[in-house]
């Protein structure tokens, strides 16, 4: 929006950035403030940032006092709370902003989003509106009025206890599709904090469009949800396997190495399968 000029910094297989990278990019551009995205839940991967090392980096590189950090929490903001190894994202470190969206893991029928952030950066955007008699904190001057309205309703319906159940259910499911993956002879990955399962690319697209598949290069990814059994995962399984029989021809024609994708651990080419 502001016509910034970014620089990009490498990611590590998992997704995450890599803070290697990002401090030597940092000490390149010592003479400009920076200011991050840290990602809770990337979009392919679903990897989660390590923030205590993105401050830790920041600080060693000297921008101790001179950086901004938005985090974007998406999907998995949400849903981070309620895993208990999940490491906490907190205004009591020097955090701007978080933002989560209302319409993926909550499920409100319109895409929204909540961003919270300290008091000094809404009062340096808000402006009073003399025909409202009231000042506007919005970026476009408006906003959808039933959203709020959606959201405050799934939040008090559902409650801690249940999105609590809704969060076990969907890393059982997401762990349980990746180890039938793997059992199946089918390279695969899953982040620890994630239920975004990534695995090689089918490759018929006919099957790609009929379950709707994320794909990027050689990977494609389902992100298990409250709404994915673990009925419809089997269905999508089993047709999986049965055509990957025609796809590779029963050895007459290898099947993908992802590694450069998911890491050689969890890459069953020939080359890597142990």
């Amino acid at each position: 929006m502001y016509r910034m000029d970014c620089v990009k910094v490498d990611t590590l297989v998992s997704g995450e950035i890599d803070c290697a990278d990002f401090g030597r990019k940092l000490l390149e551009n010592k003479d400009k403030p920076a200011i991050i995205n840290v990602n809770i839940g990337t979009t392919v991967k679903g990897a989660v940032d390590d923030l205590d090392l993105v401050i830790e980096t920041l600080e060693k590189s000297g921008f101790k006092d001179r950086f901004y950090i938005h985090c974007d929490g998406a999907l998995f903001g949400l849903m981070m709370p309620f895993v208990k190894q999940a490491p906490r994202v907190s205004f009591k470190k020097p955090i701007g902003s978080v933002s989560v969206s209302g319409h993926k893991f909550v499920g409100c029928p319109m895409p929204c989003g909540v961003q919270i952030t300290r008091l000094n950066h809404i009062n340096a955007l808000s402006s009073n509106v003399e025909y409202l008699a009231s000042r506007d904190a919005t970026i476009m001057g408006s906003r959808n009025g039933h959203a709020p309205i959606f959201l405050w309703y799934t939040l008090n319906r559902k409650g801690y206890k249940g999105f609590q159940k809704e969060v076990q259910k969907c890393l059982r499911n997401a762990h349980y599709l990746k180890d039938r993956l793997k059992d199946a002879g089918i390279s695969a990955m899953l982040n620890e904090l994630s239920s975004t399962v990534v695995f090689e690319r089918p490759k018929d697209e006919e099957f790609v469009r009929r379950w709707q598949l994320a794909c990027e290069g050689s990977i494609s990814h389902v992100v298990v949800m409250p709404s994915v059994t673990v009925d419809k995962l089997d269905t999508f399984l089993n047709e999986l396997v049965e055509k990957r029989v025609t796809w590779y021809q029963e050895g007459k024609c290898q099947s993908p190495c992802i590694a450069a994708d998911v890491g050689q651990e969890n890459c069953l080419c020939t080359l890597h399968k142990t």
